[in-house]
């Protein structure tokens, strides 16, 4: 079974730190993760699990 996605509330939590709040979101592989296709990937590995 597979993990249900997340779905952000928009809402900030008291006690955790969001990740956009600690990493460079300049950096190249956070540019890069934003345009990799992660629901074709997903779709392409999930029937292999």
């Amino acid at each position: 079974m597979r993990p249900k996605k997340h779905k952000t509330t928009g809402s900030n939590d008291l006690f955790r730190a969001r990740l956009d709040q600690i990493i460079n979101m300049k950096h190249e592989l956070v540019l890069l993760a934003g345009k990799v296709d992660w629901d074709w990937i997903d779709g392409e590995i999930a029937p292999l699990y």
